[in-house]
């Protein structure tokens, strides 16, 4: 997900120092498949530890605040983000493992989105006000918490990636006419095989 603020568009970093991961570009297919659950053994040998810790690296290089597994060609149910899209403000890292969404408030916001696999391109989106969550954290242990504004918008946007949704299939019927060109723009540049 992208922060919105007076840059307009993302950062595309090229290599980021301290990990291979890229964030991929729609149509990748990568961002429409399922995406598998972390097992215990994953947790236990660090490689989720060291996959969010790469994750972090990117997103913070690209100038976002979330990001989830799919988008840096991991089909797994992993995301991480910091609300702030501070690097300095360390403690605002959130890593999120199996997340599930157990309760959306009936009360709904529009707001304006972007994301990282979409360069170039923003829409309004209608999301929660405010939902509950189920998850792991890195070492297994059980997280329930309830997200509220932009820290559960967030949530929402990186959720919706680990079902192979992205943030175009949730725009109104003008607003996906308005991004269209874009859309199209990313399907030839990418060429054939793209997931759309």
């Amino acid at each position: 997900m992208r922060l919105f603020s007076e840059v307009d568009e993302e950062v595309d970093p090229g290599v980021v120092e301290g990990t291979d991961l890229r964030v991929l570009k729609y149509p990748h297919p990568a961002l429409r498949a399922p995406n598998a659950q972390v097992t215990q053994e994953e947790l236990d040998d660090g490689s989720i530890k060291k996959l969010a810790k790469e994750m972090f690296l990117v997103m913070y290089a690209t100038q976002g605040v979330g990001l989830a597994a799919p988008q840096v060609g991991v089909n797994k149910c992993l995301m991480v983000y910091n609300e702030s899209g501070d690097q300095k403000k360390w403690l605002d890292e959130v890593v999120m493992v199996n997340p599930q969404i157990v309760e959306f408030s009936d009360g709904l916001d529009v707001e304006n989105e972007g994301c990282l696999s979409f360069p170039n391109m923003r829409g309004d989106v209608e999301r929660s006000k405010w939902i509950k969550v189920e998850a792991q954290n890195t070492k297994g242990k059980k997280i329930k918490k309830k997200y509220k504004g932009w820290e559960a918008r967030i949530f929402q946007h990186e959720y919706d990636h680990l079902d192979g949704v992205v943030y175009p299939d949730r725009l109104t019927e003008e607003g996906r006419s308005e991004v269209q060109p874009r859309l199209d723009e990313l399907s030839a540049e990418f060429g054939e095989g793209g997931a759309l």
